[in-house]
């Protein structure tokens, strides 16, 4: 098991410089591009070359040891083995199966390329549907930028690559619902729910075992972690956590602000309802502070009984041109409405 850990490791190191921000080895693998220039508008920028490393980014980067972070979001060999295969089932699975080809050329192709930096709206592959590129010299800039034309970061293994919707499932902030049945219960919680007092935390649990998915799969890989604790630390990402009458966390969520869009990324709950009551405090906050919108990526009967809908990609793009460049709430959040407020 030892021996098939740090293989899984390896490989997954392999990738890592396409994925990581500034992590990388003395010694890089170097891999001309195959176009850049004027073939811009592909979404691949001039290039220099591609680096790749076996190296472990905090390994590469002895100072990054220093960093607290480097322990807490660490993934032993057993748990990298553990997702590459569940990822891989992920991908292999018959109702998915069949964009698998697609999906590997495009980006052995790619990586050939050099690599997307931030890619363009008309540059999405009809397969697999409205992948964009593998993501490279990927940062929390390069994040912020690809947001504000409707891409983010996704993959359970391999390097991050980038992706749209081509229908978001998304929340208009004055249609967010909340039942009577968790506005009682939210008179009667003893739950305290605050906003970016433990975002390491709560991406930490976002990216654990939870009902109804099986162990190792998740697409919250080390990279990620990083690089939204960094974009939190910029104060692009937030987070919600609903803390126990013991302090316990028992659940949350988080994402980033683009403008006046909330992208929400993940949530995690513990306990029944608990992280229901934070992202129902977390909308309502938002709409107290002038947000449009919280996209939720795409379709789940939980977002769908919260007043989230599914819009069209191009109404979704013309919402980010009106309102991603607008700034409304800058800076560390803090909770100003407790769970009794939003209930009454």
């Amino acid at each position: 098991m030892r021996r098939a850990g740090d293989l899984a490791r390896n490989l997954d190191f392999t990738v890592w410089s396409l994925v990581s921000p500034g992590r990388r080895s003395a010694h890089p693998l170097r891999i001309k591009p195959a176009y850049s220039g004027a073939d811009a508008k592909l979404g691949v920028t001039a290039l220099a070359g591609v680096e790749m490393s076996l190296k472990h980014p905090n390994i590469a980067q002895g100072a990054a040891e220093l960093d607290p972070r480097a322990a807490f979001f660490r993934e032993s060999p057993a748990e990298t083995l553990l997702r590459w295969l569940m990822g891989t089932a992920y991908a292999c699975h018959p109702s998915r199966v069949h964009e698998l080809p697609y999906l590997l050329a495009l980006t052995l192709i790619d990586i050939a390329r050099g690599g997307t930096r931030v890619p363009a709206q008309s540059a999405t592959h009809a397969r697999p549907d409205t992948f964009a590129g593998v993501c490279r010299d990927i940062s929390p800039e390069t994040i912020m930028a690809a947001a504000r034309l409707g891409f983010f970061p996704w993959a359970h293994l391999g390097p991050l690559k980038w992706w749209t919707r081509k229908s978001r499932m998304v929340l208009f902030i004055n249609e967010h619902r909340v039942s009577k049945r968790l506005r009682r219960e939210f008179k009667k919680s003893t739950y305290r729910v605050t906003f970016d007092e433990a975002f390491d935390e709560v991406i930490q649990a976002c990216a654990g075992r939870r009902k109804g998915r099986p162990a190792g799969l998740t697409w919250i890989t080390h990279p990620i972690k990083w690089l939204y604790s960094d974009l939190h630390r910029q104060g692009h990402a937030h987070s919600f956590e609903v803390w126990s009458e013991d302090g316990r966390l028992v659940g949350g969520g988080y994402g980033i602000a683009v403008g006046r869009i909330f992208f929400t990324e993940s949530q995690f709950s513990r306990e029944r309802s608990s992280s229901k009551m934070g992202f129902a405090t977390l909308n309502h906050h938002l709409a107290k502070w002038g947000f449009i919108l919280n996209d939720g990526k795409q379709h789940t009967p939980s977002l769908e009984a919260v007043g989230f809908r599914e819009i069209k990609r191009a109404e979704f793009e013309a919402l980010l041109n009106e309102h991603a460049d607008v700034s409304v709430k800058q800076g560390r959040w803090q909770v100003e409405s407790g769970l009794a407020a939003i209930a009454a």
